[in-house]
């Protein structure tokens, strides 16, 4: 047995339960459910762009598949297969020993088959495709705003934006809010079955990667709307509780990205049913603003009396 396939079966062949074939053969082999539809994603993590060089190892597999489940979450879909493609820079037993425990835990926590990948050496960049299933025809897409709808957000965006600013020295925080911003940042949670609750109350939904303003401007343009997000509506308390720099809550929470909460679109008429949702989840959703007819993919930030307010910057741009 060469080296690669060895690497494989020590630490990423396991059982699979979904699966006509996993892995050890050229491909994969899936059966997907009668009158289903395959929701298929990739993302791509890289060293030193993606996370820091230090990540515990054992988190940093965890977050490997929680950013690919979280885009299934974002159309509604229940997560089920996966592939891993990993560019090694060498062969570390204990380092992967740690991944691989981490990328199982949260395999296990959402019902997911590892089928097949991919080992090379290289910078270390690690890639996940994922497939999930969903009714045909119900896939939530960013293109299906209507004009009136009511924009709603998951849990506390901003945390893991703060987190990499704590790593990095930038801001200061008390031991409990570090602690917590950090593990927002390497440890998210994709939001799978909020995602798949939202099927008949979202009109369009994403999840937040590159920062809540420049996600939501894919929604608005999708969608061919304008949207509007109210400053005082957004949750500020528990980021401000966690760190006393007011100028990095405001970027963290407008532009920070890497949280993976889910941004949604909803009809008011939804009021009620997503506040019995939140309480079901035990996750907050947070009505933050609305859409409305106007210049397509505008996205302002307004204050009580409607007036716009100056943004410096809306997201990350991987190519800027």
């Amino acid at each position: 047995m060469t080296p690669e396939f060895d690497l494989i079966r020590r630490h990423f062949t396991r059982p699979t339960s979904q699966a006509v074939l996993g892995p050890g053969d050229d491909c994969a082999l899936i059966r997907p459910s009668a009158g289903c539809e395959l929701a298929v994603t990739s993302d791509m993590l890289v060293e030193g762009t993606h996370f820091l060089p230090a990540t515990d190892p054992r988190r940093l597999g965890w977050k490997t598949l929680a950013v690919n489940l979280s885009d299934l979450a974002a159309m509604g879909a229940t997560p089920r297969w996966v592939t891993l493609a990993l560019s090694l820079p060498q062969v570390d037993d204990r380092w992967l020993s740690a991944f691989a425990d981490g990328f199982f835990d949260c395999a296990r926590s959402f019902g997911v088959d590892l089928i097949g990948g991919d080992t090379t050496r290289g910078p270390l960049t690690l890639c996940v495709t994922a497939f999930g299933e969903l009714a045909s025809g119900t896939a939530i897409r960013r293109s299906g705003a209507r004009s009136g709808d009511d924009i709603w957000v998951s849990g506390q965006p901003g945390r893991a934006a703060l987190g990499l600013a704590s790593l990095l020295g930038q801001i200061v925080t008390g031991d409990s809010g570090r602690a917590d911003f950090i593990a927002a940042l390497e440890k998210p949670e994709p939001r799978v079955a909020l995602g798949i609750a939202l099927h008949g109350l979202a009109s369009a939904m994403l999840d937040i990667s590159d920062g809540l303003l420049a996600d939501l401007g894919h929604i608005a343009t999708a969608s061919g709307l304008s949207a509007a997000v109210e400053d005082a509506a957004l949750p500020w308390a528990a980021l401000a509780a966690g760190c006393n720099d007011s100028a990095a809550v405001r970027d963290a929470m407008l532009a920070g990205g890497d949280d993976y909460e889910l941004l949604f679109c909803a009809p008011a008429q939804a009021h009620d049913a997503l506040r019995a949702l939140s309480t079901r989840l035990s996750l907050p959703l947070t009505r933050i603003g609305r859409m409305s007819t106007g210049t397509p993919g505008q996205v302002r930030l307004i204050d009580g009396q409607g007036y716009e307010l100056p943004v410096t910057r809306r997201g990350y741009d991987h190519f800027s």
